[in-house]
């Protein structure tokens, strides 16, 4: 793989910081010892994931002379957040379009992401029932706005296209440059598996190296298998796309459906005491919807003894805590 052959903007300042979880190790009963990725450190307003992606997106969508991005997310999402906010920087319009996923939890006045759409500037928000088909839905403003004299530029939600992926697979190469350097050898890592794209760019990334490193990734949605398969379809991809066809196995493919709970973003208890032991141990603050659920999985497959074979694990944090303060009550 040689991704210096693949455009990208230039957003990141370095390699996020990785950071031994030593209390919060000792809180699970010090077997293991936990480490985390601050990927909600990167650039961009709120930090997240998502601006690793976003690297790429954006530069293709310059590359096509595009003045506008349109993306589309949950009420409360991360990634519209962060692509507004680098269209900000870029001098874009952009335009939202969420999915009510919930019937009614919607608030046009909520606080989090919602508060922060608004103070930087949507060019437009428009809300649509859960189910809709979001792709199509941002076509038909993609030809609305090219009618009266824009030039679009559709951001998948997630920014989970082989595009975005790429994001992670260089991700993937600065966990493993940085091991390197800490002479710090990972047994297992842990990510989120939504869109895909995080999950999908790590697995490709780690193949790519023939680093032998096993992902579990912790579902914020779907079923096993239907996560399983997108995850992978995407993986191959975009390992096309860098220069590493088939370097993904199926079987490397590895998620967990148990703590998503009664929905997407609905909160759960396990979610909550994820939440608050990081917050109370290591004063690091989680988000609700992803990194909380994806904790309260690592607590708990730690509690199973699932990595007690292993002396070191990774935990990816992809940001989102804003969306926290959308959430007060579930924590009072």
């Amino acid at each position: 793989m040689n991704l210096a052959k693949i455009p990208r903007r230039g957003y990141l300042q370095g390699p996020t910081p990785i950071e031994p979880l030593e209390n919060f190790s000792q809180a699970l009963g010090g077997r293991v010892n936990f480490w985390i990725k601050r990927d909600d450190l990167l650039p961009g307003c709120g930090g997240g994931n998502k601006t690793r992606k976003l690297d790429y997106s954006f530069a293709d969508a310059v590359a096509e002379g595009a003045d506008t991005v349109i993306t589309c997310g949950a009420i409360q999402s991360n990634h519209c957040r962060l692509t507004l906010g680098w269209a900000v920087k870029e001098g874009m319009e952009c335009h939202l379009i969420l999915e009510e996923r919930v019937k009614g939890s919607y608030n046009p006045d909520a606080s989090g992401n919602n508060f922060l759409f608004k103070l930087m500037g949507v060019k437009s928000l428009t809300v649509v029932p859960g189910g809709s088909d979001m792709k199509a839905e941002m076509q038909k403003l993609a030809d609305k706005l090219s009618a009266a004299g824009r030039a679009p530029y559709v951001i998948p939600g997630g920014a989970s296209n082989p595009i975005g992926a790429t994001g992670y697979v260089a991700c993937a190469q600065e966990i493993l440059q940085q091991a390197f350097e800490m002479s710090l050898n990972f047994d297992h890592l842990v990510v989120p598996s939504g869109s895909a794209g995080t999950h999908a760019g790590i697995l490709t990334g780690l193949a790519g190296n023939n680093a032998g490193i096993p992902v579990s990734g912790i579902n914020v949605s779907r079923k096993k298998q239907d996560q399983e398969e997108i995850v992978f379809e995407l993986a191959e991809l975009t390992a096309d796309k860098v220069g590493a066809p088939g370097a993904v196995s199926r079987r490397s493919v590895n998620c967990f459906d148990e703590y998503v709970g009664p929905g997407y973003s609905r909160p759960t208890e396990g979610m909550i005491e994820a939440v608050k032991l990081l917050a109370t141990t290591e004063a690091i603050l989680l988000d609700p919807v992803y990194t909380g659920k994806v904790m309260a999985g690592c607590i708990d497959l730690s509690r199973q003894g699932y990595f007690d074979s292993c002396e070191n694990v990774l935990f990816l944090h992809t940001g989102g805590s804003p969306a926290l303060y959308a959430y007060l009550e579930s924590f009072r």
